[in-house]
This record gives structure tokens, C-alpha cells and sequence, in this order.
């Protein structure tokens, strides 16, 4: 008989019991029964009158009783939302994820939110104040087919798309005049402990024939986005150095890129900006992970196969803010928006004191 994975039922449990009074071993019982062993020996562990027991303690009638509670249990997180959609709490996740929040952003920013509630309104919200981003996962995919539950779903980020490789069509790599490779990048860009520190890229239109400059500060991951007139080297310097400039040249200090032609000129952008430019190893996208995860969030509001051209200043704007006022776990929940502007703040505080 093969291996299955379908629940025990009371019958199953008798036999289980019968053949270890038997003397039968653990897996000699899966192999009559048709069970894996360890399906077996996590049965007979945890259905045991005592835990400390020998295996023949197990007893049939015990295992039932504690297997039809623990079926009870079962759903609970995914019931913790509830099934009202039109609830507090619901309307409060449903709103996150139409802001292109996560789950898991969602999730991580209802604690802080209830806190920010006056005691009277704290008084009257619901008890069940936050969630965890494993709730809001098991209640919309356990909702029923509805125009809901298909936007819902459509709103999770790796719902229904797999990344593909970025790079298609025309060669994007070839070597760079004076280069400078990663390797000799100052240690404390890595250890993200000093602001001013960035990351670029392009992503590409419809068969590489547009662009959008990305850039992403290391410590606070606030994205830049450029709007390019072209794809070529001298489109990439002005858009580069348009967007950079509006950054106090305190917190423009390093920028790690890829070997992209489209880089042809940073000798140039190095010396107008008074900024250092280094670049990763060839095939190295993890060397830019902080700009690598903004890319694949950019790609939720300008998927492959557009037409980059078409998108205006206002939209890139727009998504800029989107991206920026979003709260990160890995920034304890924070906006990068948040974060840059204390940084931000901090300059402004320096130079008025140097002044």
C-alpha cells in the first residue's frame, strides 16, 4: 500500500493501537497502515496518556479526543480576521494593500497605529487590534470567490507573476573605461552605518527601447526615480545628475552601479556630482540588493513590456511617494520617507552649526 497523507480517522487509531500492543514496531505499523513513519511516530508522541510514556501507553480513544480539538483550532488565525469585510479591522487591511502595502507592512504597522489612537477611541475599537501578516494571508485565500478576493489576491505582490530574468534583448554589460571595481569600495558602505550611500540602475521598456533611472539611498532605501530622455550615455548622465543634485552633497557620497554601457560617462557624473561610482562584479545583482528589491517594487506600477517613454514626471512622482511612505520591517516598520528626512534634518542641523 502507498504512502498517503490523508487524515487518520478513529478506525486508524484502534489499528495503531492494536499493533503496537502487538509489539509491532513504528514503522512497520506505517507500512501496514499506508502512512509515512513519521506521520506514525508524530501520532504516537503526542497521543501518548503521558509524555514521558513508552510507546504501547498510546491509546486510541485519547488520540481521537486530542485530534478532533486540534481540528477544532484549526482556521483560527484566518477566523481572527473573521468573515465581515466591512469590519474595522478588515477595513484597515483592505486599505493597506490598496496602498500597495504588504501583508506583512500591513501587519507590522497596526500595532503602532492603535497606539496613536486617543484613549476614547482605544476604548471603543475592537479587541482585536492587529494581526499578524500570516492572518491576512489565510483570510483572503480562504474567502470565497468574489470580485474581492480576486483584487485582493491580484494585490499580493508574488500573487500571479514569477520575476523573470531583467535583462532581455539587447546586451546591457561590456567593459567600462577606469572602472572601479566594488572590491575597493570604503568598508562602511557595506555596513550601512554612514548616510549617503547609493545604488542605481535603469529598468527597461517594452524590447529595451525606454528606461527609468532607479537610485536608492543604502541605509534609509528611499528610492529616486529618473525620468530619461533616452537610453543612451549622455541621457543617463543628465538624468543621473538632474536627480542627484536635488540630494545635499553630504548624503551623495558613494554610488555602487552594475557594468551597464549605459554608465559610459561616469567618469563625468564622478567629477560634476563630487561623487565616487563603483561597480559590481559581472552577474553580481546581490551586490546591489537594496536597489535589486526596489526594482521588483517599481515593477508593480511599471510591469515589463511598457512603454517607459509614456510615463510623465507626475507619475514617477507619484510612485515615488507610494514606494517612500510605505513602512518596512527591515526599517522597524519606519517609512523610508521617515528616515531620509531626519537624515535630511541632521545635514541642515550640521551646517547651521558649522554657520
Amino acid at each position: 500500500m502507498g504512502t498517503h497523507y490523508s487524515h487518520m480517522t478513529a478506525a486508524d487509531r484502534m489499528s495503531i493501537q492494536a499493533l503496537l500492543q502487538a509489539q509491532l514496531s513504528g514503522p512497520v505499523i506505517a507500512r501496514k497502515l499506508g502512512f509515512s513513519r513519521s506521520a506514525i511516530n508524530r501520532e504516537i508522541n503526542r497521543s501518548k496518556a503521558q509524555p514521558t510514556a513508552p510507546a504501547g501507553d498510546y491509546q486510541a480513544g485519547l488520540a481521537q479526543v486530542r485530534s478532533q480539538q486540534r481540528r477544532g483550532k484549526a482556521g483560527a488565525c484566518r477566523r481572527k480576521l473573521g468573515s465581515d469585510t466591512e469590519s474595522p479591522l478588515w477595513r484597515t487591511v483592505i486599505d493597506g494593500l490598496r496602498c500597495r502595502w504588504s501583508p506583512q507592512q500591513v501587519a507590522g504597522k497596526l500595532p503602532r497605529m492603535n497606539k496613536s489612537l486617543d484613549p476614547a477611541a482605544q476604548a471603543l475599537a475592537p479587541p482585536t487590534l492587529s494581526v499578524s501578516h500570516e492572518t491576512i494571508y489565510c483570510a483572503i485565500y480562504a474567502m470565497p470567490r468574489s470580485t474581492l478576493r480576486t483584487e485582493l489576491v491580484g494585490l499580493l505582490r508574488k500573487s500571479h507573476k514569477t520575476r523573470l530574468p531583467r535583462t532581455r534583448g539587447t546586451a546591457r554589460k561590456g567593459g567600462l573605461p577606469n572602472m572601479t571595481n566594488i572590491s575597493l569600495r570604503p568598508p562602511e558602505v557595506a555596513a550601512r552605518i554612514v548616510p549617503g550611500h547609493w545604488e542605481g540602475d535603469l529598468i527597461k521598456g517594452a524590447m529595451n527601447r525606454s528606461s527609468v533611472g532607479t537610485l536608492v539611498e543604502r541605509i534609509s532605501r528611499y528610492v529616486m526615480l529618473v525620468k530619461l530622455d533616452g537610453n543612451t550615455a549622455e541621457h543617463v548622465l543628465a538624468g543621473f545628475k538632474r536627480r542627484l543634485k536635488s540630494v545635499p552633497e553630504s548624503l551623495r557620497k558613494t554610488m555602487t552601479y552594475d557594468q551597464g554601457s549605459e554608465m559610459a560617462l561616469h567618469e563625468t557624473l564622478s567629477a560634476q556630482l563630487k561623487i565616487d561610482i563603483f561597480f559590481c562584479d559581472p552577474h553580481s545583482p546581490w551586490q546591489r540588493g537594496s536597489n535589486e528589491n526596489a526594482n521588483g517594487l517599481i515593477r508593480e506600477y511599471l510591469p515589463k513590456g511598457m512603454d517607459l517613454s509614456q510615463v510623465s514626471h507626475q507619475q514617477l512622482t507619484a510612485i515615488e511617494h507610494s514606494l517612500n511612505h510605505r513602512p518596512r520591517k527591515i526599517l522597524n516598520f519606519h517609512s523610508p520617507h521617515e528616515l531620509f528626512s531626519a537624515l535630511t534634518a541632521d545635514f541642515i542641523r550640521g551646517v547651521a552649526l558649522q554657520a
